[in-house]
Order: structure tokens, then C-alpha cells, then sequence
């Protein structure tokens, strides 16, 4: 398999449309279907430009993952700690997207908070993934307040050698 060109860069807020339109297919296919309808319905009006924008404006950070000019992946990420928006685009799926994406987002929060400890609530066809990614379920699926079916799920990264820290 030839791995694709990923090129990553931070999102901006004249993006959130085109980020909406790739996370609202991705999870009209695969995410509604395991849902509640009134929690599913919920879930795609708060995935609209004008909220993504707010929360692009609001600080959280998104890395967007293109090939080419196309808009492939989208991560987001709160308080540098909570992932909040994680998605690759159906036909992009399975070539490695998701691990660069998941790298380039999951650095950027450790060097800008030194983060440790990442945080997630998963979908039913997402655990897999975040599995892969090394990430481990903390509690049962279960709704969240939003009434969206989820399971928590943690990654605990290991502190580098004394010798790579950086000395007070």
C-alpha cells in the first residue's frame, strides 16, 4: 500500500464549512445509525459551521489533514487534553490518515501543555480505532449528557527518560 501525502495544518475559522461537511457525512455514515434519533439529530446541528466556527474562534485547535487539495481528516482538541472531533473521510479510511493526524494533533498538545494524559468519548465504530491508537476503555458505553451513545476511553503516554526532560 502506498501511503498517501498528508499535509497537516491548523484550522482556521473560514474553514469550519468545509470541516462540517466532511464530519457531518463521516458521521452520517457511520455514527447515526447506532445512535438514539433524537441524540443523532442533536449531535449533527451542533457539527454546523457557524458552532464549529465559535469553538475554532473560542480556542479549541483543529488539525486538518489534506491530500492534495482535498480535505481528507479533521481533529480537535480541548483544553489540549480532550479529544473532542476525530474523523477521516470514508474513502480515505484504512491508509494511515487517522495515525498521522492522531500524531501530528497529540504532539502539538504536549508541546504546547506538556499533556500526558488524553481523554475521548467513542462511538461504537470508533473504539477499534482509538484502540489502535493506544487508547484503553475507562468505563462502559453508555450516553453522555448529549444522549449520544459513547465509551470512554484514555491514553496515558509514558514520561521520557530523565536525561530528555527538560531540567528546571
Amino acid at each position: 500500500m502506498t501511503r498517501l501525502a498528508l499535509r497537516l495544518r491548523l484550522g482556521r475559522p473560514g474553514d469550519a464549512r468545509a470541516i462540517g461537511v466532511l464530519i457531518r457525512r463521516v458521521v452520517r455514515r457511520w455514527v447515526v445509525p447506532d445512535q438514539p434519533h433524537d441524540a443523532a439529530m442533536a449531535l449533527l446541528a451542533r457539527l454546523s459551521a457557524q458552532v464549529l466556527r465559535e469553538k475554532i474562534v473560542g480556542g479549541q485547535r483543529f488539525h486538518l489533514g489534506y491530500v492534495d487539495d482535498v480535505l481528507v481528516g479533521v481533529s480537535a482538541m480541548r483544553d489540549d487534553c480532550h479529544l473532542t472531533q476525530f474523523f477521516v473521510s470514508t474513502r480515505y479510511q484504512g491508509q494511515g490518515i487517522a495515525r498521522q493526524l492522531w500524531l501530528c494533533t497529540m504532539r502539538d498538545a504536549v508541546r504546547r501543555a506538556d499533556t500526558r494524559c488524553f481523554t475521548l468519548n467513542a462511538t461504537r465504530c470508533a473504539v477499534p480505532v482509538y484502540r489502535h491508537l493506544g487508547f484503553v476503555e475507562t468505563g462502559p458505553e453508555g450516553p453522555s449528557p448529549n444522549g449520544v451513545i459513547t465509551t470512554p476511553m484514555l491514553l496515558q503516554l509514558a514520561l521520557p527518560p530523565v536525561s530528555r526532560r527538560k531540567r528546571a
